[in-house]
């Protein structure tokens, strides 16, 4: 497919692999994907329900269970029985009694049928997730993005699309292989720079990250290029001198703009559920995170998990990852999103 084709010769420091292993949980670049339909509000609501449809299948088929013939009475026991399917979409106590709490707010005492509820919850769980920020921090070129999370969150597939969303829309990209410790990571990386045709920086395993970035911001300069995107390797939340090289990551490309890195994007795996919160307490906190990806939704059953990270952390929800393919990310929409969590 013409798609496919690079739109430049990517350059690179080290010689690209023919076929990179993937990265742990998230599977090798999809090349039998095309190119998709820009700007197109039912495609993204089509992307969007067809990423949550474990999750809406879950919780549709356990709220309809709990309407029986014409109608429920909302008191006591029905609040409780919904509270307790709300919950198992791993969107936590907090979140799951503020619906619960205005479903009974609203219809306490009324017979209710299944559609009043849910288009209720609807409404509710779309002031829970609005938010004002905009997609993307691009600031004066380049726009520095450093991208971090825990081993196997989807981050160097993340970057893929990522990088792909934002050449489609004319922005010039080079990519950044700062993680050093996985020659997977690189591998991949390179694979997808060549797939959008795109520059990327490498460095031998072992190489130090700061140095990587420093370079990839170098060359973003350098070729005049829009946006630089620097991959860091997976680490836990609670590996200190691991977090503390985050730091010196973004000291180091601080030198050639003070305001860099101008994006810290946290990639959470959909498929974690409650363990996300952990991750984004922790990375929130070390790194400086100014937004999130949500990567994998198509693989899970608990996107209500989005809810307590929008409740616990002043981080906006940047991006949802919906499959293995590099158009299978959307900007986050909080009315697409409940949509299509909840409605048939």
């Amino acid at each position: 497919m013409a798609f496919w084709r690079s739109k430049k010769t990517p350059t690179s420091e080290t010689e690209s692999p023919q076929d990179p292993p993937a990265e742990p949980g998230s599977g090798s670049p999809d090349t039998s994907r095309s190119e998709p339909t820009a700007g197109s509000s039912a495609g993204l609501l089509g992307r969007i329900r067809s990423g949550l449809q474990k999750t809406r299948q879950a919780l549709n088929t356990d709220i309809r269970d709990l309407f029986k013939g014409d109608g429920r009475l909302v008191d006591d026991e029905f609040l409780g029985e919904l509270f307790a399917k709300l919950i198992r979409t791993d969107m936590g106590a907090g979140p799951a009694e503020e619906l619960r709490d205005d479903i009974g707010k609203r219809f306490r005492g009324r017979k209710v049928h299944e559609e009043e509820v849910i288009d209720s919850i609807v409404q509710q769980t779309i002031q829970m997730l609005e938010q004002d920020a905009a997609p993307l921090n691009l600031a004066d070129k380049p726009t520095v993005i450093l991208v971090v999370g825990v081993n196997g969150s989807g981050k160097t597939t993340s970057i893929g699309k990522l990088s792909h969303f934002l050449a489609s829309s004319g922005k010039t990209i080079v990519l950044g292989a700062g993680d050093t410790f996985r020659a997977a990571a690189v591998e991949q990386l390179t694979i997808w720079s060549q797939r959008i045709g795109c520059d990327i920086v490498t460095a031998g395993q072992g190489a130090d990250p700061a140095s990587v970035a420093y370079k990839t911001v170098e060359k973003a300069i350098q070729t005049d290029a829009d946006v630089a995107i620097i991959d860091t390797a997976g680490r836990l939340q609670t590996q200190s001198n691991l977090m503390q090289e985050l730091d010196k990551i973004r000291r180091v490309v601080g030198k050639h703009n003070a305001d860099a890195p101008h994006e810290v994007l946290l990639v959470l795996d959909a498929t974690a559920g409650q363990n996300a919160l952990s991750q984004a307490r922790g990375f929130s906190e070390a790194a400086g995170c100014t937004g999130i990806i949500l990567a994998k939704l198509d693989g899970s059953a608990r996107g209500g998990v989005i809810l307590p990270i929008r409740r616990q952390f002043e981080l906006p929800v940047r991006f949802v990852g919906l499959g293995e393919g590099i158009e299978d990310i959307a900007e986050f929409d909080a009315e697409s999103f409940a949509r299509a969590l909840f409605k048939d």
